[in-house]
């Protein structure tokens, strides 16, 4: 893995909201999904708030690459499965970052939604 461009890592975790897509089978993108993203120790992280439920996140658990972008910001990325030991410093970031307390927060730190935790890496 590539180590992250510090700019680009700060547009992308500063940015409101992400764009996702996954690599389909094919090299294609999937169609950028709409997320939202936190940096916790350097690294961003990513959750769906449908948990497992939701497409973009059973595309990305399907072949772990694909891109993010906001503003001017596109990387290509790695999608990693996470050990939960995090959750906590996780869900603060989200609660820090979007503010607390909302029902939009709520919903992406619920038990299926952090069962969804993903690390972003560029490739």
């Amino acid at each position: 893995m590539a180590d992250w461009n510090p700019t680009a890592l700060e547009q992308l975790a500063a940015a409101r909201e992400i764009e996702v897509s996954s690599l389909r089978e094919d090299g294609a993108l999937t169609k950028p999904v709409t997320i939202w993203a936190v940096r916790v120790d350097g690294e961003l992280y990513v959750r769906s708030v449908r948990g497992s439920a939701g497409g973009w996140f059973r595309d990305a658990e399907r072949r772990h690459e694909g891109r993010i972008e906001a503003d001017s910001a596109a990387v290509d990325v790695a999608f990693e499965d996470v050990p939960h030991h995090l959750d906590e410093e996780i869900d603060d970031a989200y609660k820090v970052k979007y503010g607390y307390p909302s029902d939009p927060v709520d919903s992406v730190i619920t038990d299926a939604a952090r069962s969804t935790t993903i690390r972003v890496v560029p490739r």
